[in-house]
Order: C-alpha cells, then structure tokens, then sequence
C-alpha cells in the first residue's frame, strides 16, 4: 500500500479523565513521574511498548480500559492530585523567580537555539550530551519562569536506532517518526495560520513548516522540510540528526540560523537576547544583520553592533576540529547571493569568519555574539587559549570567553525513590532551594542503611532492566532459548558495578579499563570481592574507530575470563540512562584531558548518591574534593598519547584496587559499607545544588541574558545612534592604535614587606586619542616558576596637574600595595575604553610597556 498520509484516531475520552489529553501535549509529564504513572497504571505493557509516549498510549488504548480507570476512586483521586499540581505550575501564585529577580524586564524573549533537543526518549531528536543539555536547560528555564522560546529541527527520522549483530557490529536504523503521534502541534502566528519560513538555497527555495512542543511553560518551535513544494532531496534535509556531507550539513545550518530567525518573526516574537548554543545555529547572526542592513539602512558593522550586544554563544567543544566550519567553495556557492543584502562583497563575506582556508562557524558565532561561555571552567581556559588569535594582543588568560558549568535537571534524572527520601529529609518545597548547598546538609541525617537499601533495590531495578534487554538482544541476534534464558542470572546484585554510558568517541576511551587483561581479569574475578562493568553507548555512523570500540566491548564481553562479567547493552538513550546512573555503584569516566568539555553523566549519577570514578576532566575538577569520588591520573599532559593511556590506566588499577574496591566490601553487622555511604552522600551533598540546571540558568540569565539585553537596550536607542557611534569609533580606534607607546618604570630587584605599597610609573603617548578613549592598567602578579597567578589589576591616573610632554608623552602612577608574599612581577598596558564596550578587549587591542 502507497500511503498518502497519516493521523492518529484517540478513543473518546470518559469526561472524568478528559485533560488527559491536555497533559500529553505538554512536556511537564516527562519530568513529573506521577503524571507519567496516570498513562502507565491504565496499561503498562502498553506504556512500555509506546516508549512512554502518552500521545500515541492514548491513540492505542482500548476505550474499555480507559472506561474502567474512570471508575476507579484511588486513581481520580490521584488524578485530581497530578492536575492541580499541573495547573499550580502553569499558572503559579506568587511571581516566579525570573520576575522577582527582574520585575523590570517584562517585556523580555530570549531565544535559544540547538541543533538537538533531548526531551524525553519519546521524543528521539538529540544525539548525545549536547541535546540532553538542551532539553534540561530548556526544563529548567520553564521552571524558573524565563521569557524563554526555543528554536531548533524535528528530525522525522531522528538519531539513528543502535542495533548490534552477532559480530558486535553497530548497526544505523533509522524510523520514521510520526508527528501524529508525538507531543507537537502545527505553530501558528497571531492570525492562528500556520506558520511556514522559507530560505533560499542554490537554484530553489527551500521550506520548512514550523511545529510547537509545550515544555512546561515555554514553547519549542521546530522545523521540518519534509514539505511540499520541496524536492524529494529538499524534503530529507532535517530528516536525520547529523546526518550526510558537508553540503546536506551547511544547508541545515543554514535553515536552522536562517530559516529560524525568520521563524521566530513569523511567529510574532522580537526576542532581546538570541543564545547560540554550539556554532550550528550561527548563521542566524547574519540574518539578523541583513534585517538592520535591509529594513533600516545600517552598514554592516553597525549592524553588527546590534547583533552582537544582544547575542550569546555557548561553545561546547575543546578541539579545532570538532567545531563546524566549510570550504569556500560551499560559501560561494550557497551565499553568493546573500553577502550583497548585508552590504559586503565576497572577500568581506569570506574574511569576517575565516579561520585559516574555511568559513568558520565559531568564528562567526564569536563575531556576532557579545557573550561567549565554555561549559566548565578547564573548557574555558582551553576555549581562551583555543581562540585567542581573534583578540591578538590579549593574553590568552584574559580573552573574553568565560564558562559556566554544566548541570542536570533534578526532577528528569532523580530516581522517584529518592525523591521521596530526599523529601523527607530536606523537606516540603526542597525543590525551589535545591540550588543552595546549606539545604543538602540535612543529607547527613538519612541513616546509612536506609540510603544504602534504596540504592540496593534501584541496583536490583537496573539488573531487571539489563536482563529483559539482553534477553531481547539474544533474540534478535537468534540465540537459542537456552542462551536466552541465561540472561536472567547475568550480574550479581551484590557485586560491585560499574557504569560506562556515554557516546563511543575514541577520546572517551571506553577500552581503557582492559589496557591490562591480566589485571583486571584478576579483579573481574576475585570471588570474595568481584567487579563487573555495564558499558552502553553509540558512535556516530561515520566514527569507524568509536564502532571498533563497541565492537571490542561487546566481543570481550563473550570471552573467558569476561564472559557474565561485563556487557555492552544496545541501544542507549534517556530511559536506559535513568536506570543506570541511579542503579550502578560507581561511575566511570577517563577521556583524554582536556578533551571532554563538561559531560553530565556524572553529575546524574551523583546526583542519585553514585559517586564518580573519573580523569580530572570537564566539571570534575571542580567537583571533586577527595572525599566525594575517586580521580584517575593526574591534571597534567603527556608527551604521546600511549604514555598518557599507560599513565592513566595504571592509576586506575591502584585505585581499584587500593582504594574503591576494598571500601566497597568493607561492611558493618548490618551488611552495610558505612564507608562506601559516606561517599555517596558526599557525592549527593556536593553534586546536586551546585551542579544543577537550577544554578546553570540561573547564571546564564545573570551572567549573560541580562547584561546583554541591558546592553542591546543602549545600543538601540536613538534609533541605533550607539550602535552607530560605536562603530564609527572603533574603526577609528583601529587606525590611531598604531601611533599608541608607552613606557614604564617599576622596581627591579627590590624587596617589599607585607602591608608596604610600591608605586608604578608610565609614560603613555596617545598619539590621536584622547585621555578618556584609554585605559592604563598596573597589573601585577605572583610568579610562581613561570606561572603567573594571584593576578591584580589597578587602573592608574595621569599625575595630578601634568600635560604631555614635548614628545607627546603623558605621565600616568599607579600603587600597588603587597598582600601576600612571593615574588611579585609587574607590567603596565594600556587597552581602549568607550562606554558601550562589551569587554575592555573586545577589540584585541593592548599595548604593554
């Protein structure tokens, strides 16, 4: 049969239970386990079989069913109970926290773009930590009451389904994904039609229907190009997450920037802070630009201007290579009607964002964005360091990209059992101070064996989960019923289990742990003290190397000396992730340093009393405090990368064996290791405030939204008349900084006691500029073997009564006074200063005595 097209037909709902639909349609459920268990009670088989979808559950189950829960007292009452609380949250009493932090800004919208939302696993449009970080910024913004919108791709066909054959070979299945029967409905405008965008792409114009996902009070607008007029190849463009070459690629960045600022218009917002996340979204720079060059006669860099006072970018990766960025020959091709609209020629077009021979997308995202963050603090260093040749006379440490770590949303990963633990103890209404650490010292009052049976029967829940899964592998690999049935007594509840859950790059280096086959053989399988491991994970289709990983795994899991002890399960996602970092006893992490930006896996799992085994790598370092966890290696690099692995997995075998596994087994009378809990609620006490999406959003908006809308509010009045100067002066700034000297004099050789003050000396010419369009700065610092720390800058003032001298020069002092002991070096620069700067080095340029 050709199918033409596709709806979803519901029973009628009993009128007792009819905002049941209303309830699907929001997101809320997805991170409200007792709304989930309203859809699931009716028919839990059914429930699982749907993926907890509560849209297509509806469309599959019997009207006797729903009748027969109708009449059920227990449940109405349970029903009512989840519907109040939805319409508490939806419509809250009191002012959230966003309005009682800024009463003033009503009028705010940001808009967040990502290439991948990772919601729920009935929804599988995300790939990795990337849209998982999404979706829980995106929950959290809800919660927290943000202005917030969210623009990104309905992939039809999504991230690939993970099949493992015999030979452990990955394997990419891709199905469809019915609109009919997800949470999403067709986006309208003011008018209620239905919004379609459109952008032009080689030869045709390409279009892309916009749908709306509600994610508690916020909206996700997402578009898809399987539309008619498009050609059949223009109607696959968003069909696959990260799918095919760097054309398919440069022309999904292209209706995703593009195509989604004309969304967001279309739609009827006019948002005051626009968030790249990652450089896939940065096209939508441009666009905004050609909008002040077209509709209100801006110059380029005018423009720009504009754009970026209110533009934010999240980098979220630590290697040149990983960021996106296209030959010239696709640029020529794809804008080669597009830079005429923003008032450049193609060598401006091209220059504005190059990085070496290609168009880079970081460079773009960073040159329209006024705020930029790395996603930990070591990623921020490496990102300042990383992109430090666009501000060339900055010192790497000061170059203007901060970071603010990642976090996960409490309520979508902690598991509901302790949930109800941490309630009893924290208290009613925890969850609206879950991000100060005083609260979680009530931790401390939970008795050991009652956190301890929790996680033991969560532990007992995930083996469950593992054996219904590999006995549906065995299956489908064609195992024999005998073999099928051995999967139910895989694993010891008791043993000591580790988890492995993340995507199979090779820098993760999943096969670390095996670098030694004796070694950890011995500890796999000491029978007073055994060890098993749960790996799961995908590699990108075209990752050869990460699908050799996998494949390495999964065929050492079928050896002597492995075999039952550990496994690779198929097919990770979202609900295969709560049960393992609530359900495993430690949670291993060892990427090559400082290769991993932040990652999240951890921070669930600690936050669900899993402590972390990790490299000092992403949000670690700043987590770990010798008593919450172990660290692996040490904080430093390797001359090669076979000394590092070599380094690092002998570490991990003396921590094994030395430290993790011993404390593992040391148990009381009461079968309790008091010790082992001690560190899981280190870990909880620690992890859960401070590594929150609460605490994440909440700097996001103080940080970063807000100063930028503040600062794009001043740049835009006067019809732009700032935006205008700015530009004006900085070009000008440009030219006169060539004609800038100055010269310095400090103490050489001295010695200083505590308390005294030294005075610093400078003789600055300005040449054309002005007194007030500089800055001099003294800055100091402690030189501990050639690293510079303890840094302290003092702004110094021209010498009461003085005038430049015959050679122009103007004297200028500054003092500084000793605080600490050391050796204390000094300098003096001078650096622009305007007003309407975002940053004093925004323009790159410093002069150093």
């Amino acid at each position: 049969m050709k199918v033409l097209g596709r709806v979803a037909v519901f029973p009628v709902m009993p009128e007792r239970i009819n905002r049941l639909y209303e309830l699907a349609f929001n997101l809320w459920w997805s991170w409200n386990r007792p709304a989930q268990e309203l859809y699931a009670v009716i028919d839990r088989p059914l429930w699982d079989e749907v993926n907890h979808n509560p849209v297509r559950f509806l469309s599959q189950v019997t009207p006797e069913k729903l009748n027969d829960i109708a009449q059920n007292q227990p449940y109405l009452e349970n029903y009512d109970r989840v519907l109040a609380d939805f319409d508490a949250y939806m419509n809250p009493s009191t002012p959230n926290w966003f309005r009682t932090a800024y009463p003033q800004l009503n009028d705010a919208t940001i808009a967040y773009f990502s290439a991948e939302f990772g919601l729920h696993e009935a929804l599988p449009i995300y790939s990795g930590g990337l849209g998982i970080l999404s979706g829980d910024h995106c929950k959290a913004a809800s919660d927290l009451g943000l202005p917030f919108i969210g623009i990104g791709f309905l992939y039809p066909q999504g991230y690939f389904i993970q099949r493992i054959n015999r030979e452990g070979a990955q394997e990419a299945i891709y199905e469809k994904l019915h609109f009919s029967e997800v949470p999403a409905t067709p986006a309208t405008n003011k008018k209620g039609e239905e919004v379609v965008i459109s952008v032009d792409l080689p030869g045709r114009r390409v279009y892309a229907k916009v749908w709306r996902i509600q994610v508690g009070r916020i909206p996700l607008f997402l578009m898809d190009t399987d539309v008619d007029p498009n050609l059949p190849s223009d109607r696959d463009l968003s069909a696959r997450l990260y799918g095919g070459d760097h054309e398919i690629r440069i022309a999904q960045e292209i209706v995703l920037g593009i195509g989604g600022v004309r969304a967001v218009r279309e739609l009827g917002y006019n948002p005051t802070a626009w968030h790249m996340n990652e450089g896939h979204s940065a096209f939508l720079g441009l666009e905004r630009i050609r909008e002040l060059v077209q509709g209100y006669g801006l110059s380029f860099n005018e423009a720009r201007e504009v754009v970026a006072a209110a533009g934010i970018f999240t980098t979220h990766t630590p290697v040149p290579a990983g960021n996106d960025a296209f030959g010239f020959d696709l640029i020529d091709k794809y804008f080669n009607q597009y830079w005429y609209q923003l008032g450049q020629s193609r060598d401006e077009f091209i220059e504005f964002a190059r990085q070496d021979s290609q168009y880079s997308m970081t460079v773009l995202a960073l040159k329209t964005s006024g705020g930029h963050n790395g996603v930990s603090k070591l990623h921020g260093a490496v990102s300042r360091k990383m992109w430090e040749f666009l501000w060339p006379g900055v010192d790497s440490e000061e170059v203007p990209i901060t970071h603010i770590t990642n976090g996960v949303h409490t309520q979508t990963w902690l598991a509901p059992e302790l949930w109800n633990l941490y309630t009893r103890y924290l208290g009613e209404g925890w969850l609206e101070k879950l991000d100060d650490p005083e609260i979680w010292e009530a931790i401390d009052r939970i008795p050991d064996k009652e956190l301890w049976d929790i996680h033991s029967s969560l532990k007992v829940k995930l083996l469950d989960f593992v054996h219904e899964r590999v006995k549906q592998h065995r299956v489908e690999i064609g195992e024999g019923t005998l073999e099928v049935a051995r999967a139910d007594n895989l694993f010891d509840p008791k043993a000591l289990t580790f988890g492995f859950a993340r995507r199979f790059a090779t820098y993760k280096r999943a096969t670390l742990v095996f670098r030694h086959v004796a070694r950890i053989q011995k500890l796999l399988n000491d029978p007073q003290r055994p060890v098993q491991i749960i790996f799961a994970g995908k590699a990108h289709p075209a990752d050869e190397p990460g699908k050799t990983f996998i494949q390495q795994v999964f065929k050492m899991s079928k050896e002597e000396g492995f075999e039952g002890k550990i496994l690779f399960l198929e097919n990770y996602d979202i609900n295969m992730a709560r049960y393992l970092v609530s359900g495993v006893d430690v949670w291993l992490n060892n990427p090559i340093r400082p290769l991993e930006a932040s990652g999240t896996s951890g921070q669930k799992a600690s936050l669900n009393g899993v402590p972390n085994a990790s490299i000092l790598d992403g949000w670690w370092p700043e987590a770990y405090n010798g008593k919450n966890g172990w660290a692996i290696g040490e904080e430093r690099t390797y001359q090669d990368q076979n000394t590092a692995d070599e380094a690092d997995s002998l570490d991990l075998y003396e921590k094994l064996e030395q430290d993790i596994i011993p404390l593992f087994y040391e148990t009381g009378p009461d079968g309790v290791p008091a010790g082992w809990v001690s560190v899981m609620k280190e870990a909880i006490k620690t992890v859960a405030p401070v590594f929150s999406t609460r605490r994440m959003v909440k700097d996001y908006t103080n940080l970063l939204y807000v100063p930028a809308m503040q600062h794009a509010a001043k740049v835009i009045e006067g019809g732009f008349g700032k935006a205008k100067e700015l530009a004006v002066w900085k070009r000008y700034v440009q030219d006169a900084w060539r004609d800038v000297t100055v010269e310095a004099r400090a103490p050489r050789d001295g010695k200083l006691p505590i308390g005294a003050s030294v005075t610093v000396d400078a003789w600055v010419r300005l040449g054309r500029l002005s007194q007030q369009e500089v800055t001099v700065e003294l800055v100091t610092a402690r030189d501990d073997n050639g690293k510079m720390n303890d840094q302290v800058v003092a702004t110094m003032q021209p010498v009461e009564g003085a005038t430049p001298d015959n050679s122009g020069k103007l004297h200028y002092q500054g003092t500084y006074v000793a605080h600490s002991g050391g050796s204390r070096v000094f300098g003096v620069r001078v650096l622009p200063n305007h007003p309407y700067l975002l940053s004093k080095y925004e323009l790159g340029l410093v002069r150093w005595a």
